[in-house]
């Protein structure tokens, strides 16, 4: 028989329970996942809380997310008057790592590109595990927590499951950055300071998504060495980027950062160096090119301290979009095409829209003009970078956000 003082302990915890599903508004099920991940923790088992550790917020989780029909938000990160400088931006805790319908495409190109390409793709220095596994921690704890329907982790077992792939990854044994390549679109350059230089070095990453570059070619390079080929990198942006008691060496982990790039390409090129046949396609405009093959590709990018190996991550996601998309997106044509036909010589032929642009500019012109006749953009607007930036006016209506 229970005694009078445990029914008053039981009811109490019961009570107790109550309030915690209430405030937290978990159902059962998460209630035992919460308490387990609490208890992992308290055994020195779990995961760190990086919300606590960085004082940037954790995701809001998506419950109904749908994999197969989700589209990343529509980056159009077009600028006039356009200057190549880091145009930066405050990352938003929802969008760090941003999933879409390409994902198990990507994830298999990610796995093939890796077995063709091995250290050109995955390489670290000595020093650099420490921080490849803190930010494979912080990845994890990111995506089961954007993510609640899609990932798992028990920290009893170490065992992150992805119900996407079906795939289960034990992260005590598994290398953090094939763990990252097998798991998450994205590519990751982890830097961290050289204590003889100050200046910040790329020390690991994983990277399927290089174009006329690959890892092998950057890595235990300085920033200033690794931008070398960049247009106007020197004048306007070497100095914030490499003098880390002005930038990095003060950047706190509380305000990553966020940015993109953009270029024109024939198809969806994930990774192409410049030895292979494909890259000779730049050299020549093809008069039989349908538009239709031609797509913009935008990097974008997030930059993020690490709060205990103090290391800085660069990471970027590919994202393809057909030109073609471009004339139901007001201002967007008229802007693309202020940049292609006024923006600086070095900058265009550095992201090399040469081959595509005798299809492209025609295309421009003709939604420019349809665009303003049925009064999308007004016929006196002058080119300048949107409000919106780096989106359009109105493309929630169209890129419904995930809840």
């Amino acid at each position: 028989m229970i005694s009078t003082p445990n029914v008053a302990g039981i009811v109490v915890v019961a009570v107790a329970l109550a309030v915690l599903c209430y405030s937290r508004n978990l159902s059962p099920r998460s209630l035992a996942k919460f308490l387990r991940q609490r208890a992992a923790l308290v055994a020195g088992r779990g995961l760190p809380d990086f919300a606590q550790l960085t004082g940037f917020p954790h995701p809001k989780p998506v419950h109904d997310f749908n994999i197969a029909c989700a589209r990343p938000r529509p980056y159009r990160p077009f600028r006039w008057e356009y200057h190549q400088n880091m145009s930066l931006k405050r990352l938003e805790p929802d969008y760090w790592l941003e999933l879409e319908s390409t994902y198990c495409e990507r994830i298999s190109q990610r796995r093939q590109i890796y077995a063709l390409h091995g250290k050109r793709v995955i390489d670290e220095l000595p020093g650099s595990e420490a921080a490849s596994k803190e930010l494979m921690e912080m990845v994890i704890q990111y995506l089961c927590l954007r993510y609640p329907q899609q990932f798992e982790f028990d920290e009893w077992t170490s065992t992150f499951r992805n119900h996407i792939l079906n795939s289960t990854a034990n992260i005590s044994t598994v290398h953090p950055l094939v763990f990252l390549l097998e798991n998450v679109p994205e590519d990751f350059l982890i830097t961290q300071e050289d204590p003889d230089t100050g200046l910040y070095t790329l020390r690991a990453a994983v990277s399927t998504s290089a174009v006329g570059w690959n890892i092998s070619q950057k890595i235990g390079k300085p920033l200033h060495e690794i931008h070398g080929p960049v247009p106007d990198y020197k004048e306007k942006m070497a100095f914030s980027m490499d003098r880390q008691v002005m930038y990095f060496s003060k950047m706190p982990c509380n305000k990553p950062i966020q940015r993109g790039s953009w270029g024109l390409e024939i198809g969806e090129p994930l990774y192409l160096q410049t030895d292979e046949l494909d890259w000779s396609h730049r050299q020549h405009q093809n008069p039989n090119l349908p538009l239709s093959d031609i797509y913009m590709r935008v990097d974008w990018q997030t930059l993020r301290r690490l709060p205990k190996s103090r290391a800085i991550v660069f990471n970027f996601k590919a994202l393809f979009t057909p030109v073609t998309d471009f004339r139901n997106e007001p201002f967007i044509p008229k802007l693309l095409l202020k940049v292609l036909l006024e923006g600086k010589k070095a900058i265009l032929e550095y992201k090399g829209t040469w081959h595509i642009e005798h299809k492209v500019m025609p295309a421009l012109r003709e939604w420019v003009k349809e665009q303003e006749d049925k009064g999308w953009v007004p016929k006196d607007w002058q080119e300048k970078t949107l409000n919106e930036d780096p989106f359009y006016p109105g493309w929630e209506k169209h890129y419904p956000i995930p809840t």
